[in-house]
């Protein structure tokens, strides 16, 4: 039995079901194949979406039409917004979530796109015709032929559980088999491979904590949703509660740093310098009086509590020994250990930005297997993945993200473009123009993008139009509308901001600190045709709006920068420019451009150890090198 799709789409977690949703909807057939459909979306990790930086990525997925938004409504069970008493440039909205809702509505939406056919069985190769794919084979002996294959493996390409000394056994994730014969596949075709490791924590039983030792963290009041084009039924909040490991737990974790195989040398592979094991933070902070920690709900019906904070590869004993160190936990029951995977991966300097492969026409490569670490990660680099691939089936140029766009722009060039010596994390200090990317304006940078793309539904469109029709009516009255002191007087004297002689503008009030849009709109909506804020407005309009006018002076300036950069970006490079024979660059210049072979002059401003002499001589050498063969800069 043998089939033929437009995409093939080559493993289920959060990059997969987002490469193949995004190739659905780009209107082209698709195959997802992986070895378990029950656990398409499984966050195998903490069961949260979001955070700093994280949770823009995870709106910017929503807004091209993606499935982690809808998902994460319809799974959440704690809601908070970090970061709120910093600037809105670095707001993160996090989720905690039932950790078996989320794969339920994950999969509700994959069966919904018509285009999408799922298939449970592990590709064990890919076919290749003279340096392009055109499908893989399974296991089973099936093939299935297509004009792209975008591979999203996760931690499964020869992934090794390590929990002690003792040998590690071969596993993608607890419980499942490893990715042997696809890894060694890959590895066949000259592709560069090296290893990275990451870490769980243990879970305990929540019945077994003494609630009276720990505090309480409650979720915002406040309902605030990740998708922007539908409303899940959102179910109710339930809490969090933070500790503490001290004393107690170093001098356990001390005595048996033998034992660990993180420190005892089964693993060789680099882990997450930003998500250390508390091996690691013992190791490097010994001065550290304390490690907090976070106890945090796997769902709504268990108890079962994921202890965030403790990644270890420990003996299940010793992690037992070092929980009952931290208070509340003195007589904690675990019902999970933890452990360390090791696994292959694909330095992503070999990727194009599209995420395609330089050297084999067709193939993307998103995820863990481009050195990630996140489900947030993933799944930016899955929807650009799948998006490229359908476009590249469709016989249409790539869809590329800049860096002044969105955070998966930033992403991805950061990832082919510096490659990684540890599994790479978004922080939002990675962000040039992150007063541009906010949270809150994710929709009005992508909805139409994705919208021009085709990724949106005819509804998703018709919400689009309306919350940007919104937006801009609403941003128009602020310009527009000129206030009198009888109407803004005790409101400004209430947000300790002096009164006004005459009328003024609302967007001029606006910009004073403290403030609030909601206030100057209830003040002046006698006179317009707005009404109550309250009423009418879709979720988050009136925030994104107030942000963008407040900071409307400083946004403008970025938008200047990433114009200049813009302009940089449409010097196109030669991907076969003869780097090393550049004689007036630096050694370590030509080494790294051969190395990356940049796609565009920014690109290559941005390639570590290229001095600004070093892109000056670039300019002459491309302008000698075309001049010879006869065609102009």
């Amino acid at each position: 039995m043998d089939a033929r799709y437009d995409v093939i789409v080559v493993g289920g977690g959060h990059a997969g079901a987002e490469a193949a949703a995004a190739s659905a909807r780009a209107g082209v057939r698709t195959v997802l194949i992986t070895p378990d459909l029950s656990r398409i979306g499984q966050m195998s990790c903490n069961p949260a979406i979001g955070g700093i930086a994280k949770g823009v990525v995870a709106r910017e997925v929503d807004a091209l039409g993606g499935v982690m938004g809808r998902a994460t409504d319809a799974s959440r069970i704690q809601f908070r917004m970090l970061n709120r008493s910093k600037g809105p440039a670095v707001w993160g909205p996090r989720a905690q979530c039932d950790r078996n809702l989320y794969p339920v509505a994950v999969r509700c939406v994959l069966d919904e796109l018509e285009s999408l056919d799922l298939f449970q069985e592990m590709v064990s190769d890919l076919v290749l015709e003279g340096g392009r794919v055109t499908g893989v084979r399974t296991r089973g002996g099936i093939t299935f032929y297509g004009t792209a294959v975008v591979v999203t493996a996760g931690t499964f390409l020869r992934g090794r559980i390590y929990m002690g000394q003792e040998a590690g056994a071969g596993a993608g994730r607890a419980g499942e088999a490893p990715s042997i014969a696809l890894a060694e596949g890959l590895e066949s075709l000259g592709l560069e491979m090296a290893r990275f490791k990451t870490g769980t924590p243990p879970r305990i039983d929540g019945r077994s904590v003494d609630f009276s030792r720990v505090e309480r963290q409650d979720g915002d009041d406040q309902v605030i949703r990740f998708a922007a084009y539908t409303e899940e039924i959102i179910p109710a909040q339930r809490p969090c509660w933070v500790t503490w490991a001290s004393d107690g737990l170093k001098k356990v974790v001390s005595d048996n740093l033998e034992k660990s195989a993180l420190h005892g040398g089964e693993i060789s592979g680099r882990g997450p310098r930003y998500c250390p094991s508390i091996e690691d933070k013992v190791v490097r902070f010994p001065n550290a009086p304390r490690h907090q920690v976070f106890l945090e709900p796997e769902g709504l019906h268990t108890t079962e509590l994921y202890v965030n904070g403790l990644s270890t590869s420990l003996p299940a004993d010793v992690q037992r020994d070092f929980l009952q160190t931290v208070p509340g936990l003195e007589n904690v029951v675990m019902t999970k250990a933890g452990y360390a995977i090791e696994y292959d991966y694909f330095p992503p300097h070999q990727l194009r930005h599209s995420l395609e492969l330089k050297e084999i026409s067709g193939l993307f490569f998103a995820g863990q297997i481009n050195g990630t670490t996140g489900y947030e990660e993933a799944a930016g680099q899955g929807v650009i993945a799948g998006i490229n691939a359908a476009l590249k089936a469709k016989g249409e140029d790539p869809l590329i993200l800049r860096r002044d766009q969105a955070y998966i722009g930033v992403l991805i060039d950061d990832l082919v473009t510096r490659g990684v010596d540890e599994p790479y994390r978004l922080f939002t200090s990675r962000a040039e123009f992150r007063l541009l990317l906010r949270q809150d304006n994710a929709i009005r940078r992508l909805g139409l993008l994705a919208r021009d793309v085709g990724l949106l539904t005819e509804k998703q469109a018709l919400v689009l139009k309306d919350r940007l029709d919104q937006e801009n009516k609403l941003t128009a009255w602020f310009h527009d509308t000129k206030l009198a002191p009888n109407d803004v007087d005790p409101l400004l004297v209430e947000a300790g901001s002096g009164p006004i002689s005459g009328p003024v503008r609302a967007v001029e009030l606006l910009r004073r600190p403290r403030v609030q849009a909601a206030d100057l709109l209830s003040a002046g909506r006698s006179d317009s045709d707005i009404g109550n804020p309250q009423e009418g407005l879709r979720a988050g309009v009136l925030r994104a709006v107030e942000v963008e006018l407040k900071y409307e002076g400083y946004v403008g300036r970025e938008r200047e920068r990433a114009a200049r950069l813009e302009e940089q970006s449409k010097l196109l490079l030669d991907h076969d420019l003869p780097y090393l024979e550049f004689e007036t660059l630096s050694y370590e210049a030509r080494e790294k451009l051969a190395r990356i072979r940049p796609e565009t002059f920014a690109q290559a401003a941005r390639v570590p150890g290229v001095s600004p002499a070093d892109l000056q001589n670039l300019l002459l050498e491309v302008r000698r090198t075309r001049a010879r063969e006869g065609r102009s800069l």
